[in-house]
């Protein structure tokens, strides 16, 4: 079981997550430069947080242009695994890998705090630990969290049961005074429709070990494992 960890420049959740796949869940992980045009022998592959590029233009917009994408892309196409955690979800949406965009946080302020988000679905490789319904303490990082997408495409992941999470509060309840950024209908994270790309914007590395407060984003890595061991 391989994980490849994407660093951009501006990459600053990378390590988080080489330190739970190598040393919590203690499964073999490897960084994969953005300048590289290839990649072999991954099972999953992590688009990590941070700034990458400095969040010039839009987030996500220049990194959605780095050698490694079009293998990214080219993976997910095939089936491979991709997780792209807040600046990853942003580079994955520019990258047309999910539908949707991300714009500023309703306060118009970077928000770093822990959250509720509501399991949706628990059909997908990175949420079959989970029960559906099943309320998580993860904490989110950001400025630009605040998902968007028309009503056609709003239909759409209803129909096909693409959102995976949604905030809410301590009791699962998906209300305005919940949701922290002002993303549409509450969603915190999303998949396609092959169920084998996630985006979401809370950190599930920064919540998997017990002295950091929360152990309820370890079951995404976990789940990936499971589901690629069969």
């Amino acid at each position: 079981m391989k994980f490849g960890i994407i660093v951009f420049p501006g990459s600053n959740c990378d390590h988080d997550c080489y330190h739970v796949i190598k040393h919590v869940i203690k499964e073999d992980a490897q960084y994969i430069w953005h300048k590289n045009e290839s990649f072999n022998h991954f099972d999953c592959i992590v688009v990590p947080g941070g700034f990458s590029y400095g969040d010039y233009l839009r987030t996500g917009a220049i990194a959605r242009f780095s050698k490694i994408m079009k293998s990214v892309e080219e993976f997910a196409k095939r089936g491979g695994l991709v997780i792209g955690i807040c600046n990853g979800f942003q580079i994955l949406l520019e990258a047309g890998l999910l539908p949707g965009a991300m714009i500023k946080n309703k306060t118009l302020k970077f928000i770093c705090k822990y959250v509720n988000i509501r399991v949706e679905e628990n059909n997908t490789p990175y949420t079959r630990e989970y029960k559906k319904g099943e309320v998580l303490r993860i904490p989110i990082a950001h400025s630009d969290g605040n998902y968007f997408a028309d009503s056609h495409t709003l239909k759409s992941l209803e129909d096909n049961n693409q959102i995976i999470f949604r905030y809410c509060n301590s009791e699962g309840s998906a209300t305005e005074d919940s949701n922290p950024n002002g993303s549409l209908r509450n969603i915190a994270g999303i998949c396609n429709t092959g169920r084998n790309v996630l985006g979401m914007m809370p950190h599930p590395e920064r919540a998997s070990e017990k002295v950091l407060g929360s152990e309820d984003g370890r079951r995404v890595w976990t789940s990936v494992v499971r589901f690629l061991k069969g």
